[in-house]
Order: C-alpha cells, then structure tokens, then sequence
C-alpha cells in the first residue's frame, strides 16, 4: 500500500506522533480489514502511573482491538504496545489514546455500542456488531458504573421510592429517584428497608447528605417506611397517590369477584372495566356502565365509592380535604364492603402521610413512567439474566448518565 493511502488511514484514525499507521491488510473473502499500528524508532512516553515524560522503552506487547466497521467489513487495529521504565513506578505498559486498558474494543466503536444499547436490546446489537453479549456487557457495566460513580447529589433534597420487578416471581430491585431533577439516582436489588440504608450509604459518599431530604414519596410498603424513617430522619413522608389509589383498585375487584360467583350473566367480562378510568373505557363499556349503575349490585356501590375517593385529589385546601376524607370514611364504614372497609383501616393507620400529598404535592408519577420503559426494555429484551444486567439499563433508562467513552 501506498504512503499516501496510510496517511489516509491514520489521519482517519486520528493517530499523532509518535503513533503512525505502518500496514494495511484487506481480506475480501474474510470480509475483514487489519491496521497495523506501530510507533517511531527512540520514541519516549510519559509513565501512565504519575505522567512523567520521556520515559525509554523497555518492550513491546501485541495487543488487538476490535475497531469500527468498515462498511461491511470487520476492522481491527493491531499494535506492539510499549512498556516504559519509570524511576519511580519500575515497568508499566502505556496507555494508547484509541483505546481504554484492558478492552477489546478502540474507544470509537464503543461510543457507537454506549449509543445503541439505549435503543435495542443487548443480545440484538451483538448480533448487529458480529460479538457475543457477554462482550457488550462488559462495555456496559464499566461506562454505567463509571457514571453512577461520578454522580455529584449534594442537591438531592427530595426523593421518590419504588420497585420494579426483575423477573417473573418476587424479585424485584428498588429505584431511588430525584424528584427535583427527574432522574434516577440509585438502584439496588430487593425491596426492604434496608434498600434505604444502602441509599442513605450511597448519597453520603456521593457528596449527598441523608440529613437534608426533607421528603420521601412511597408506597405504603412497611419495609421503605422503617428504612426512610431509620436512615432518612428528617424527610416528612408522602404515600404516593397512585400506589394509594391501587390498593382501592384492588379493593373493588375483589368486592366483584366474589360478587360475580352469584351474580355471572350480570358481571361477566366486566372485572376489568371497573377498574379503569371513565375516560379510559370504549363506548361500548360506558354504555354498559351506565345500564350496571342502576343495578343494585355491591359492585356499584363500591365503584361510586372509589369515584368519590379520586376527589379528594381535587380538593386545593388541606383541611378541606381531611375533612372530605373522613367523611368518606364513614361513609365507608356503613357501607358494609369488607374489602372496601380494610382499605379505609389501611387509610387511618397512615393518615399522615396520605393526607401529607396535600401539603407536598409530590407523587412517584416520574418513577411509573420509568418503570413503565424499563418494564417495556425488559420485555423487548426478552428479560435479563442477571440483576446487573437489569440494573445497568435501568440507569441508562431512568438515570439521565453521560455514560460513554470521551472522545478527543
């Protein structure tokens, strides 16, 4: 090959001196394309340990990188690595400026790899790059942890808790959130209080302090309620509106489900009607609302009984509010509707933060559309095999990281 055309190759590589391009081999057949990459006779580098310059070198190591293909073809970069004599550090092997110590992978063709994992599953852009998953992963792991590392938090003031499920059963990971900013901060396998203390751990050594998180949005979960109270003491606690709502949601179904084993034709195919929102039915099912409304039927009086709930979301003034509350509440308890009666228990023994939402107007709203793109990652990917794995791509999703080479 021609001078000019390893120029070519190095200016596009965007090799300086001492580094030069010093062969081209192109396989047609192969479909694959190898640059050699050498450095200048008497050159000196600076020791990677403490930078000092002009360090001689002692000897070589070949090393290999998988590098950007070139159209269709797999390119490599191949280079008799050096390692310099230090006075100070003895023998070390220098760093080269097209790739990272110990990866397979030049610097570029991992920004394209950091870029596309976003957008497909692992196991599909391993298939697009020619390598195995367990490689991408590798490049993955070491930019994400990297970033989470470096998060700066001094400013994280208020927090959302909540879980997502890993895989089918009960495992699940927790996901902390900066409300203020709107990202995800921290995960970790599990679900119980000590979740929090792992939190409060990892917000300390992040320039954080668990001290100033004046407020903490989570569900009614006994496990994040003794974790928050134990290592977050100064935060007033909110029980988001949502998992609040839920627990109604599930209330009513049950009172249809036992009242659809004697009450079939009339309830059959409606379970799930009942817990959808008014704007969210067809017309068909608003229709048919309409004609079960007038029936005289436990399951329309405890669906009237939740639509009544919701407007106590509406209410601006706090005490006007509480006072709604609780006279729905007794309401409640007149009712009958066992299920329906628990839930209002379930109320009463966390009133404080239940009614707090309306001093805090906070909710875990960001945290559920999160889990509903990391639950809808999962599924594309076909499920993870591993906690890592999952809890990797939940900080890509949810957590706003520069996760990535930098390239000069």
């Amino acid at each position: 090959m021609q001078a000019q055309d390893l120029r070519l190759f190095q200016a596009a590589l965007g090799l300086s001196e001492p580094w030069q391009v010093v062969s081209v081999e192109f396989d047609p057949g192969g479909k694959r394309l190898d640059l050699r990459i050498d450095f200048e006779k008497g050159a000196r580098f600076a020791c990677p340990e403490c930078g000092r310059e002009g360090c001689p070198v002692h000897d070589r190591e070949e090393k290999t990188w998988r590098h950007l293909d070139f159209f269709q073809h797999q390119a490599y970069l191949t280079a008799r690595v050096p390692r310099v004599i230090c006075p100070e550090h003895n023998t070390r092997l220098v760093e080269v400026p097209w790739a990272r110590e110990r990866s397979g992978f030049t610097l570029l063709l991992e920004a394209l790899i950091m870029a596309m994992v976003r957008e497909m599953p692992v196991a599909t852009l391993a298939g697009l790059v020619g390598e195995t998953d367990m490689r991408i992963w590798r490049v993955v792991h070491h930019y994400v942890d990297e970033a989470v590392e470096a998060q700066e938090l001094c400013g994280v003031e208020r927090v959302g808790i909540d879980e997502t499920s890993s895989r089918r059963g009960h495992e699940y990971v927790s996901v902390f959130a900066d409300l203020d900013q709107h990202r995800g901060v921290f995960c970790v396998e599990g679900k119980d209080h000590e979740t929090v203390q792992a939190f409060s751990l990892f917000l300390e050594t992040h320039g954080g302090d668990p001290a100033r998180v004046s407020e903490v949005c989570q569900d009614m979960s006994e496990a994040f309620l003794k974790g928050t109270l134990t290592y977050l003491p100064a935060a007033e606690i909110t029980f988001d509106r949502y998992h609040v709502r839920s627990h109604l949601s599930k209330a009513v179904d049950e009172v249809c489900r036992e009242e659809a084993k004697h009450h079939q034709e009339l309830l059959k195919n409606t379970r799930y009607m009942w817990l959808k929102r008014l704007k969210n039915l067809t017309e068909r099912q608003r229709d048919l609302l309409d004609e079960l409304l007038a029936q005289p039927l436990d399951t329309v009086r405890a669906y009237t009984l939740s639509q009544q709930f919701d407007s106590v979301y509406e209410l601006d003034d706090p005490d006007t509010a509480e006072e709604y509350l609780r006279r729905w509440i007794a309401e409640v308890d007149e009712s009958g509707l066992e299920p329906v009666q628990k839930f209002a228990r379930m109320l009463e023994d966390h009133w404080l933060g239940v009614i707090r939402w309306h001093h805090s107007r906070v909710s875990n709203g960001l945290l559920e559309g999160l889990n509903s793109l990391i639950q809808a990652a999962k599924r594309r990917a076909r499920g993870y095999r591993t906690n890592r794995n999952f809890i990797a791509m939940i900080y890509l999703i949810a957590g706003k990281l520069n996760a990535g080479p930098v390239i000069a």
